[in-house]
């Protein structure tokens, strides 16, 4: 009863520091890691304790999951070697150099462990990541290659946790055995996690039109494709990440607008919910943690804390800026045709690998994990300095988040970063290219006969929309005005205009698959016409009902 009464206490706070959010100068996340610190210390409010055993089941299946089906397999695609160059040998290295500095600078580490704390938190966090450049006009580019980087990373940090914790269970660690069983670990889940999108992909087309049905599948999708992957011996993190993309690609065919807008409504409210939980747990462990520690003075605990913190954002920046400058890894030349308002990306390179060097910070993952760690060994003893490394997890956690994302908006200014205008003008630019198929679509391809009043009719509303993007375009501006969902005769309830609008919104989906398909436009700009053609679609199937009636 009293971790239920943790729970529910700690979804009311969450609901109640959500009225700050926005109106806090910093970070969300940062208020709730301090009031979960600030709960931990009142006497009387019940601390939720996690069985380690179910941490990694619980939450990071959902988040990444979440994390991967809002991602551009073709953005990810076209960045795939400074995503894994950042993902898999920058964890690695990461992990190594503070397993060197915990063993040679805290008394007591043994090498086992030294490397357990280092897998731990060396993986930057995918929502931390997205929580800090939300907003921040960021160049396309240097956002996917942080949000990439986040999503593979945890797989890399999670398969070297597992091989140091063996390495502390048994006291020996085989090198080309690790190598090796790294190998399949990472093939046989991404394997395992592009089998298991197939499958589901073709139970969601079976069940297209009942929304419900889809969404709780949905919902189900990354506890299947995690726990198939850890009874398979795979990586279960790279497993749910590669069915994510793959189900995210496909969603266009497979989804009805019906599923696609209770879905959405359903996992934002899911992740939202997740996400501070766990951020607000993250504070809460810290006092507990301790009382288990007080063999240590807390200066000496600081001490050891900021000495991790300092390595973990030093070897970050060294290993970007070497990578990008000695092998041009991560930044090419940018050969555009911009305006000269949008910021010459070529000239600016080093601003970027400095923005990317410093969005590093640790968050759920690295909590998770340190949560999941055993509290005994396979032989009955306890697991030694566990305290100790949930302790030194919380303060890197902390201070990335408070060093890093409070300092990136300030950072940003000082190097005259201004917002990335491409993307805006992409979607101005698919606003348009849309609006002047479809009036194409009538005038030449209608598919059933129209009175020519009707047709003028509808023609000119989307003419006067295409006027006004034009314009707004030339006055460098775009508003509301310009959604291809305000269109004013939509709502007009005569049966021969709803049926013109059925043939249109049929076209204009077709046309948007296409789209997605050849990737001829952004990612994002595409989706975000998916979601107004969703609440068109919507709306019209309304009026038909209405109609019918």
């Amino acid at each position: 009863m009293q971790q239920f009464d943790a729970v529910i206490l700690s979804l009311v706070v969450l609901v109640a520091l959500s009225t700050l959010e926005g109106k806090v100068k910093f970070p969300f996340p940062i208020l709730l890691v301090i009031t979960g610190v600030f709960l931990g210390f009142i006497p009387q409010f019940p601390i939720l304790m996690l069985d380690p055993d179910v941490v990694f089941l619980i939450f990071l299946p959902p988040l990444l999951f979440d994390a991967a089906s809002r991602t551009s397999w073709h953005d990810f695609r076209k960045d795939i070697l400074p995503i894994s160059t950042l993902a898999i040998a920058l964890v690695f290295f990461t992990t190594v150099i503070l397993a060197l500095t915990a063993h040679y600078f805290i008394p007591e580490f043994t090498w086992p462990l030294a490397f357990l704390l280092g897998a731990i938190v060396s993986p930057p966090d995918a929502v931390a990541a997205t929580g800090i450049t939300k907003g921040l006009g960021l160049n396309k580019r240097v956002v996917t290659i942080i949000e990439g980087e986040s999503l593979v990373n945890d797989a890399s940090a999670l398969i070297g946790y597992r091989f140091a914790l063996i390495a502390v269970n048994t006291g020996s660690f085989v090198l080309w055995q690790a190598g090796l069983q790294f190998i399949l670990l990472v093939a046989g889940g991404i394997l395992c996690g592009i089998a298991t999108g197939y499958i589901l992909v073709w139970m969601h087309k079976k069940i297209t039109h009942n929304s419900i049905t889809s969404t709780s599948l949905t919902l189900l999708t990354p506890f299947v494709s995690y726990i198939l992957a850890e009874r398979l011996h795979v990586s279960g993190v790279l497993a749910v990440v590669c069915t994510g993309l793959f189900i995210a690609w496909r969603s266009p065919k497979i989804f009805s607008y019906q599923t696609r807008i209770r879905s959405k409504s359903v996992w934002d409210t899911l992740i939202y919910i997740l996400n501070g939980f766990i951020f607000l747990l993250i504070g809460q462990q810290l006092p507990d943690t301790l009382k288990e520690l007080e063999a240590y003075s807390l200066l000496v605990l600081l001490a050891y804390g900021l000495l991790i913190s300092v390595m973990v954002i030093v070897v970050r920046i060294m290993w970007v800026f070497a990578t990008a400058f000695s092998y041009k890894l991560i930044w090419e030349d940018v050969k555009t045709g911009a305006s000269m308002e949008t910021q010459d990306e070529s000239a600016t390179t080093w601003k970027n690998v400095l923005i990317v060097a410093w969005t590093g910070t640790r968050g759920i993952v690295s909590m998770a994990t340190a949560l999941a760690l055993p509290i005994t060994l396979m032989g009955g003893a306890h697991l030694p300095h566990r305290s100790l490394i949930l302790f030194l997890t919380s303060v890197v956690i902390f201070v990335t988040l408070v060093i890093q994302g409070m300092s990136l908006p300030l950072m940003i200014r000082i190097l005259g970063i201004k917002p990335n205008l491409q993307s805006d003008n992409e979607e101005k630019e698919l606003q348009k290219f849309v609006l002047q198929s479809m009036l194409y679509f009538i005038e030449h391809e209608f598919p059933i006969p129209l009175e020519e009043s009707i047709k003028r009719q509808i023609k000119a509303a989307y003419e006067e929309t295409l006027s006004q993007l034009q314009r707004k375009t030339r006055e460098g501006k775009i508003t509301q005005s310009t959604n291809l969902d305000e269109e004013p005769w939509l709502t007009v309830p005569v049966a021969p205009v709803l049926l013109a609008q059925l043939e249109i919104s049929k076209f204009r989906r077709k046309l948007l698959l296409k789209l997605h398909k050849d990737s001829s436009y952004n990612y994002q700009s595409i989706r975000k016409l998916e979601q107004q053609l969703d609440r068109d679609d919507l709306n019209l199937n309304d009026d038909l009902k209405r109609d019918d009636e």
